[in-house]
């Protein structure tokens, strides 16, 4: 499969029309008051989540309530810190802190043994920073208060991360020939106007994020432009010089197709080659969304799921001033991954800017190899 450049970015057009449409149909929801027709039948339901390191804690494939509350407990006070809600801030540490206390056994017993002292010590980290999170909040501090918080946060996902006990499920075997990521990745990606690091979730879209984090390691990024950017609303990178839009492998000499990717929240295994909206699942929630400003997800042909190969984009809609939860992107595209570090130079990229390098700084071992 090696389609010419021309045909490529004339067929990926329909990008362009749906994050258009989606703004149309968003200034309805917003301009008409209590207008709810067909909204509910036509528009996939996101999540409310749209931090990105929350929405990363939330599609770790673990099921443990306590460890849950204490994660919600502590993220509930960004919202709550906006507004200057000080005693309801009060009562979220109370909260996270009976978690650590009266359900520690809980806790731990999602934990491996040979992974319970590392478990242990980060449950004392996180007891005693609760406790210096409530005296900063005594103070009325809202910028040490939120540093207090996300080092807080941080101890959770590492405590959740100990909790991951293989990997859910198995990739149907007609994707073996594709590079898979079994777990997650970290990668920096240096521009002419900054740097950018992502996360990369293979547990939920393990033939997507492989197919990335594979080409990263292969250095084909390395000098590639920023080829397309769209109204504000995407950042697109990853197309090669020559006539291939893709990464054509060197062993087959061929264009590596990447087929579309969704895990669906309460599915077993992720969704292959359809999209949501061609399976008529029009309301189902994909774990990880279009939520969050700096989604990373792959590009494709409008009119071929399977088409995609090495080009990805960057979704650069602001969360902000963008009702999570009516995004028509969701289940049409696949992402798989989060920006988590450099957002205000993401901001000033623009087509024609450059990727000077991109490497895999943490997770490499999670890259399976093709068979």
């Amino acid at each position: 499969m090696n389609i010419k450049k021309n045909t490529f970015l004339r067929r990926h057009q329909p990008l362009h029309r749906i994050t258009t449409f989606v703004l149309a149909v968003m200034m309805m929801v917003i301009g008409l008051v209590g207008w709810q027709p067909q909204a509910s039948a036509i528009l996939a339901q996101g999540d409310a989540v749209t931090d990105p390191q929350a929405i990363l804690r939330y599609a770790l494939p673990i099921d443990n309530d306590s460890v849950r509350k204490l994660q919600k407990s502590l993220e509930e006070i960004s919202s709550k810190l906006r507004a200057k809600r000080w005693k309801n801030i009060d009562r979220n540490i109370t909260d996270a802190s009976f978690v650590l206390s009266a359900r520690r056994g809980q806790l731990l017993a999602s934990i491996p043994d040979e992974r319970k002292a590392q478990a242990e010590e980060l449950i004392d980290q996180l007891t005693t920073g609760t406790a210096e999170l409530k005296e900063i909040v005594s103070t009325k501090d809202r910028e040490a208060t939120y540093i207090k918080r996300q080092e807080l946060l941080n101890l959770v996902t590492k405590l959740e991360e100990l909790m991951v006990v293989g990997y859910p499920f198995e990739v149907p075997a007609e994707y073996s020939s594709l590079p898979q990521l079994l777990g997650r990745a970290t990668v920096a990606i240096e521009t002419n106007k900054g740097d950018l690091q992502v996360v990369v979730d293979g547990y939920s879209a393990p033939v997507n994020a492989g197919n990335f984090v594979d080409l990263v390691k292969r250095g084909f990024y390395d000098g590639l432009d920023f080829n397309r950017a769209e109204d504000f609303y995407i950042l697109q990178a990853g197309d090669p010089p020559g006539e291939a839009n893709g990464f054509i492998d060197p062993k087959t000499n061929k264009y590596r197709a990447i087929p579309m990717e969704v895990l669906v929240k309460g599915d077993d295994l992720p969704v292959y080659g359809e999209t949501l909206e061609e399976l008529g699942r029009y309301l189902d929630q994909p774990v990880i969304p279009f939520n969050s400003y700096g989604a990373i997800a792959l590009a494709r042909p409008g009119d071929d799921p399977n088409g995609g190969s090495s080009q990805f984009f960057f979704f650069k809609f602001d969360t902000e001033v963008t009702p999570p939860g009516y995004n028509l992107m969701d289940g049409r595209y696949s992402v798989f991954g989060y920006l988590t570090e450099g957002k205000e130079v993401l901001e000033e990229l623009t087509a024609g800017d450059k990727i000077i390098s991109a490497k895999v700084i943490e997770g490499i071992e999670n890259l399976k190899e093709p068979e």
